[in-house]
């Protein structure tokens, strides 16, 4: 029987999703289900003067209206709406909590009725007085009011002093505005009342038993008595990973009704959550005249709310990427009356290394070098901040092999020389690089003696394959066809699961599915053992493997099947579980990527085209080719978007967002994609973890919108800093 791990293999969550036969969490249903609709406030900062339901509560099938006036018993302290991801500091948002305003489309009431398109009218007929007050929602405006955040990136060495003395420098600003998760499927959760107070939530989220532990700190449960359920994610990247307010909503109206509820946010009301905070990069490079590097200083402002602070990583890529003799990082927030941001694929950096790839594009014209020469010339085979060498990292072997597919060699390197007709011709490239995470986790097996297996675990699938890895790695370790495999997820009363994030899901399950296995191929031995003229009386458990339905001694090649084995121990399961847990190392853990980007620029009018793309990525064992190629290749269209497209556009006159919707939020659609080829680079990795695995769902995107930037400048020889790249700034550039 071939080996599942490390083929293309298809969903076995396809034929689900693709019939409507995958049930999403607005789509179960009860008898007796009523449904919500939100209310949200019209200003960014202030407090509720007077609010009036009473037109909206005589509507026919209206059954109540929730606001900060009667709404149930809720927690008071911030302490109880903390969640697994939640900044450390600063007190989480509490719906339907007080009069206070602390952002624009904040929920101020919750009508609930009947039927939805009930609860929809009624809302719009709730009446709302405000007490405004003076508001900020413009990063540049505040700059000045900038405060530091701690990060663990320390300085080396004077690199003030040593950008003075450099003989070549580059200096610049670059800015990332927000932008705003946009996935499919939309916020939503359906609360089942069981009575005796007992729930279960369906809910669109990236971690079942995080919300569940959010849920009894909100509303004092017992664990037993909120059961959270999320078979499916329509998408997420990031958005799911705290609690949206939606729930927390959505439980309260059932408690204040005795009765199931349902609340959908629309798309406008998406735009009220979480998303990645604008951010104002300051690079500034020193060099010797042959490329190396003397100095390097990285300064991030970014937004945060007025109620939390949110910071990621993004100043200290360098120190894992390039040889500087000396480095400075510095990390600072402004204040505004937002929302608080959240993460977004690869939070940190996406923004930081965007910045740090154009400021090196830009030292390497300045020093009239080959932007992958400059590169190859400030290789770091250490990480810098904590001086230890990498478990793996492949990347020279990236840029090889992705400047080869590409045809970089070719590459005329004077900007304006190359051209198609009509269109300037630009090719740019940049370095990729995310952690190689790996978090506890624990698995179960149940091994029934017709030969299947049921593997369950409380991680979630958003869309990026769990399902699919983990029946692979489960087949594989238990000896089983594919077919001979299901796999449950999503539900919080499954073996315990941290968040899906950070890419570190596949490497983490995957550890617990291989231990959980070794446990039941234990036990099938131990039984084996006891069978009559057994061929497996004398072996040794490191002897021994699952393999095409039985348990074979690897060195004698004799086995026994497992149909067999349990028929003699008159068993019909065998159910196991464990945990994988990961030691502390002395290595730093990362993944990588080479990205080659051609556009054509229309000379005339300034429309671009992103004609090419080449993405060479190392990130260790790849499980599957099929869903780990899917995961990068919409990485790199998400890179399209983030270098042409993507702006949260907000009056700050006003405090609110006016491209609250996909109409006006711009991405990229099928005209905007072209050819996008991804390399996967071969890796091998035994200090990672036993079995090789690095994540590869936020690497893709890393890189890409600089590697873009990059090429437009070479196309037109106009640097655009501040993204998206739009007409009007290639035109303004010089």
């Amino acid at each position: 029987m071939a080996p599942y791990i490390g083929t293309p293999t298809s969903r076995v969550d396809g034929y689900a999703k693709v019939t409507g036969a995958a049930k999403y969490a607005g789509e179960f249903s009860v008898s007796g289900l009523a449904y919500g609709a939100l209310v949200t406030s019209t200003i960014a900062k202030g407090r509720i003067a007077r609010i009036d339901v009473s037109e909206a509560l005589r509507v026919p099938g209206v059954l109540d209206v929730l606001t900060h006036e009667n709404r149930p018993r809720m927690a008071a302290t911030s302490a109880a709406y903390k969640d697994e991801v939640a900044p450390e500091k600063g007190s989480p948002f509490r719906p339907l909590y007080d009069d206070k305003i602390l952002f624009s489309g904040q929920p101020i009431a919750l009508v609930l009725a009947e039927e939805w398109e009930i609860a929809r009218f009624a809302a719009s007929l709730v009446r709302v007085e405000y007490k405004k007050q003076a508001h900020s929602t413009d990063l540049h405006a505040r700059r000045d009011h900038a405060f530091v955040v701690e990060k663990p990136e320390k300085p080396r060495g004077k690199a003030d002093r040593a950008y003075a003395a450099a003989a070549v420098r580059h200096e610049g600003d670059y800015y990332i505005p927000i932008e705003h998760h946009n996935p499919m499927e939309l916020y939503a959760s359906t609360v089942m009342w069981e009575g005796d107070g007992k729930l279960t939530v369906y809910d669109k989220t990236q971690g079942v038993q995080n919300v569940q532990c959010y849920l009894c700190g909100v509303f004092k449960m017992k664990p037993d008595d909120v059961r959270v359920v999320s078979p499916f994610v329509g998408g997420a990247f990031g958005s799911g990973l705290r609690p949206q307010y939606q729930v927390a909503l959505a439980v309260l109206a059932a408690r204040a009704l005795e009765r199931s509820v349902r609340l959908v946010l629309t798309r406008r009301q998406m735009y009220g959550l979480g998303y990645r905070p604008a951010t104002i990069e300051r690079l500034a490079i020193g060099a010797t005249a042959d490329g190396t590097l003397d100095a390097i200083s990285h300064e991030a402002i970014g937004v945060t709310s007025q109620y939390e602070d949110f910071s990621r990583n993004d100043t200290g890529w360098s120190g894992q990427l390039y040889k500087s003799t000396t480095a400075k990082y510095l990390h600072k927030l402004v204040r505004l009356d937002l929302a608080t941001p959240s993460d977004m694929r690869a939070p940190g950096a996406t923004t930081g290394v965007y910045a740090l790839e154009c400021a090196m594009d830009e030292l390497a014209v300045a020093l009239k070098l080959d932007p992958l020469e400059l590169r190859l010339r400030c290789y770091s085979d250490r990480d810098q901040h904590q001086n230890v060498p990498y478990t793996s990292k492949n990347l020279r072997e990236c840029y090889r092999q992705g400047a080869e597919a590409f045809g970089w060699s070719k590459r005329s390197a004077a900007p304006r020389s190359m051209r198609d007709g009509s269109e300037l011709v630009g090719w740019g490239m940049a370095t990729g690089i995310w952690e190689a995470l790996q978090m506890e986790n624990a698995a179960r097996i149940v091994l029934t003696a017709n030969g299947h297996a049921e593997i369950v675990s409380a991680f979630s699938d958003i869309g990026t394959g769990t399902y699919t890895i983990m029946a692979q790695v489960a087949a594989d370790m238990l000896g089983l066809p594919l077919d001979n495999v299901t796999v449950r997820l999503g539900d919080s009363t499954l073996p315990q699961a941290p968040v899906e994030g950070g890419s570190w899901t596949a490497a983490s399950v995957s550890h617990a599915i291989a231990r959980t296995a070794d446990e039941v191929r234990k036990e099938l031995l131990r039984l084996a053992k006891t069978m009559p003229r057994s061929p497996l009386a004398s072996s040794k458990l490191k002897d021994t493997a699952l393999f095409d339905g039985g348990i074979v001694n690897k060195e004698t090649g004799r086995a026994v099947s497992i149909a067999d084995v349990m028929r003699h121990g008159a068993v019909d399961r065998i159910e196991r579980e464990s945990t994988a847990t990961f030691k502390e190392s002395k290595h730093a853990r990362n993944t990588h990527s080479a990205i080659f980007a051609e556009v054509k620029v229309d000379e005339e009018i300034g429309v671009i085209r992103v004609t090419r793309v080449v993405n060479a990525v190392a990130a260790g064992r790849i499980l599957n080719t099929k869903t780990a190629h899917s995961q990068v290749m919409g990485s790199v269209v998400w890179g399209i978007g983030m270098a042409l497209h993507e702006e949260t556009l907000i009056d700050h006159d006003f405090g609110r967002v006016m491209s609250a919707n996909i109409a006006e939020y711009h991405m990229p659609v099928n005209a905007d994609v072209h050819d996008i080829e991804v390399i996967f680079v071969e890796e091998p990795d035994a200090l990672v973890n036993p079995m090789g695995i690095k994540g590869i769902g936020e690497i893709g995107i890393v890189g890409v919108a600089a590697a873009i930037a990059n090429a437009i400048y070479h196309a037109t020889g106009k640097r655009v800093r501040d993204l998206p790249i739009t007409l009007d700034k290639l035109q303004r550039a010089s």
